[in-house]
């Protein structure tokens, strides 16, 4: 069981306190109203609610940790009101490099509890299988990833970036980074909208310990990293919890079909080349 008490605010909270008035309240508010993570069952999904992208993990090895990940979402709506929703996960990486990470639905302020556990996600880069869990039906997928080649996509031109220095979030050097899309206005309102995505990445940990992703047409996300543990994560962490039925869900390789009898073959294979 994991607390979310008033312990959890440390350098990063009063790092988003500088950075923004509003992010002073994010993680007081989310001491009040998420006192633990309890199992899934316990809790009541209330209506409408969601779930917002986390913290990616990279799978690299002898970096190990643990973390909370601390989610708002505040939502803009036509009508000009806004609703705000937040949750909580827990991620952990292992001396392997193997990850774990989870989803839970973002609740309505007025909820207190624990959020509901929608999915957990497993990574073990050793055999390169993914086991995704579902803990509705206690199903767990595993899926073998091919590596891929990392390729860097070309600059967008319409992306103004910014180097925002560095900073010590969680006791880490963090480097910031403001990336702002300029898109035409919509909606009849004929200006330009600006999309903002700011992030302080972590070379020691190789995550980002601290996002915010904002559009003036949705809403905008904060995403951080609390009760940030240096140390290697129990091993049940990276385990099909016990219960669970266990699917291979690995695509089977394609076969090579026969030609079919009478088809007439393409031109284009009976030219010889050098």
């Amino acid at each position: 069981m994991v607390l979310l008490s008033p312990q959890h605010a440390g350098p990063i909270e009063a790092h988003m306190a500088r950075k923004t008035p509003q992010f002073a309240t994010f993680f007081a508010a989310l001491t009040l109203v998420f006192p633990a993570l309890q199992p899934a069952q316990n809790t009541q999904p209330q209506a409408r609610s969601a779930t917002v992208n986390g913290i990616t993990i990279s799978d690299i090895p002898d970096a190990p940790f643990s973390a909370t990940v601390v989610i708002e979402f505040e939502r803009y709506w036509s009508d000009g009101s806004t609703e705000v929703r937040r949750t909580i996960n827990l991620i952990a990486r292992d001396s392997q490099g193997r990850t774990h990470n989870e989803t839970r639905r973002l609740m309505p302020e007025y909820f207190h509890g624990s959020p509901e556990l929608t999915s957990i996600r497993l990574f073990d880069p050793t055999t390169r299988i993914r086991t995704i869990c579902d803990p509705g039906l206690h199903l767990a997928r595993l899926e073998v990833i091919p590596k891929k080649l990392k390729t860097e996509s070309p600059p967008n031109p319409l992306v103004r970036i910014e180097d925002l220095g560095t900073d010590t979030l969680n006791g880490l050097k963090a480097k910031g980074t403001r990336r702002t899309l300029t898109i035409k206005g919509d909606r009849g309102n004929g200006g330009p909208i600006e999309v903002v995505d700011e992030e302080w990445y972590s070379e020691d940990l190789h995550i980002n310990l601290l996002v915010r992703h904002s559009d003036p047409r949705i809403g905008v996300q904060t995403v951080g990293l609390s009760n940030l543990k240096r140390e290697e994560p129990p091993a049940s962490m990276f385990q099909v919890p016990q219960g669970y039925r266990i699917v291979d869900a690995t695509p089977a390789p394609a076969v090579p079909q026969p030609p079919t009898a009478g088809a007439v073959p393409n031109p284009q294979s009976l030219v010889s080349r050098p």
